[in-house]
């Protein structure tokens, strides 16, 4: 079996090392030049379900330098004014586990690590053009004249995928009238000043009149500014960071990740074809009432780390006839950051389809049916998350209305104050916000037993 993953994406890469572990033939086209292009640099949450989809596909070594190189855990999440007034603030439960935890991970880094054992996998400069099935094999052609052949061709091309609007053309993507601002600063003596302490260590998110909000995070990793690491560290982790091959292809250094939305209505009509300072602006001008902080995050704010985000969402899917193409992640159900759980559903899709290949691999069952069940998991739970992170993005929130919004805002700021100083009702509150969501356990443990690497 042969399989042809089209993307190098966390989705698709997290698929190649279980397959690659599993002994199944898999090439991964990447249509990246090289494997530092790109603007990666930005904050994800990995959740448990990641961790769990994470910890089973990558080998023992891997998963745990995943570990050592995430940012430090943060302490509190934290709801602001846009003068910077504590509206509820939760401490977050330390936790050592490796697995059963969330982890704030810098996306560039994410991408180093899971390109670390795949230099034989992974071919970079493959712009994907367009595929032809004939029989039971599938062949997938590049911008640069090659083609690949394969028994399975999987889409782990983001929420753009080509391949998704070549098979699937009544999949549907719409915007959810949200525009974001997102940029990054270093930390450093002055900018380490400009937040609270509890915001420093924590997810902060500022909410404000007409809709607008701001979520801040503070990363904050186990190497300096030169790539080394950071004294006091010792132990296996500072073993793990010091000979991990990808430290010497990461950009990441501590920084402060901030990213600034609304309703599009409130925002440049040219606001996506804006960079860099032009961003920065626009940030400093629809925010003049905000606390001059947060104004001079945005001031110190680098330009070259600054872009406009407009946030689409899929639009849910009936199923559809299997065949040896599927998708995983964006690539057949981008949904808003308004969950935090993208990339790791993306996982979940990379552990259950690994899964399905696994039992073709030792013949239990034959590929069309695997991928069958694959995919009717995959449109359940998926389209599930799509729906809930839509409703936490999307323009047509009451808090976005000139006169409702200031009347849902003050509600929504009376009720969290309120249980600010209850702390009985806090603890509920952070708990079921912490509290295990998605995947079964059992779905996302996957015994790999390993076999030579098919050719």
């Amino acid at each position: 079996m042969k399989v042809l993953v089209i993307g190098g994406g966390t989705g698709g890469l997290a698929l190649a090392h279980g397959l690659k572990r599993a002994g199944i033939g898999v090439t991964v086209f990447e249509r990246d030049a090289v494997r530092t292009d790109g603007l990666h640099g930005y904050r994800v949450g990995i959740d448990p379900d990641g961790s769990r989809a994470l910890h089973a596909l990558l080998p023992k070594d891997l998963y745990d330098t995943f570990v050592a190189t995430k940012a430090r855990d943060p302490k509190y999440f934290n709801m602001l004014t846009e003068d910077l007034k504590e509206v509820l603030s939760m401490e977050i439960p330390a936790s050592t586990d490796p697995v059963e935890s969330e982890k704030s991970i810098s996306r560039m880094t994410l991408r180093q690590v899971l390109l670390t054992g795949l230099d034989d996998i992974v071919e970079f400069g493959k712009e994907f053009t367009r595929f032809e099935q004939h029989g039971e094999q599938v062949t997938a052609y590049f911008a640069d004249g090659t083609s690949a052949t394969g028994d399975l061709l999987v889409a782990a091309d983001g929420s753009g995928s080509r391949v998704r609007r070549q098979y699937l053309p009544q999949a549907k993507t719409e915007e959810t009238g949200i525009v974001a601002i997102a940029g990054k600063l270093p930390i450093t003596a002055e900018s380490a000043k400009l937040v609270p302490p509890k915001v420093f260590e924590g997810i902060s998110i500022v909410t404000a009149p007409r809709g607008f909000a701001c979520i801040l995070h503070v990363m904050e990793f186990q190497w300096d500014r030169d790539g080394h690491v950071k004294s006091g560290i010792g132990g296996n982790t500072e073993e793990l960071i010091r000979r991990w091959p990808g430290l010497q292809f990461d950009n990441t250094r501590d920084y402060i990740n901030w990213g600034l939305s609304a309703t599009r209505d409130k925002l440049p009509a040219n606001i996506m074809e804006l960079r860099g300072r032009e961003l920065i602006k626009v940030a400093l001008d629809v925010t003049p009432g905000w606390h001059p902080n947060l104004r001079r995050l945005f001031e110190l704010t680098d330009p070259g780390t600054c872009f406009p985000v407009n946030i689409w969402t899929s639009v849910p899917l009936d199923p559809w006839k299997t065949t040896n193409v599927t998708l995983l992640g964006d690539a057949i159900h981008t949904m808003t950051p308004g969950r935090g759980v993208g990339a790791n559903t993306a996982l979940r899709d990379a552990v259950n389809l690994c899964r399905a290949l696994i039992d073709v691999r030792d013949g239990r069952r034959e590929l069309i049916p695997a991928v069958n069940e694959y995919e009717a998991k995959m449109i359940e739970y998926g389209f599930d998350a799509v729906i809930k992170s839509r409703a936490q993005m999307t323009s047509t929130d009451p808090v976005h209305k000139p006169v409702v919004g200031r009347v849902a805002l003050a509600g929504m700021r009376t009720a969290m104050r309120t249980v600010n100083h209850l702390p009985p009702v806090k603890r509920r509150m952070r708990d079921s916000m912490l509290a295990y969501r998605g995947a079964d356990r059992a779905e996302l443990t996957l015994e790999i037993t390993p076999r030579p690497a098919a050719r």
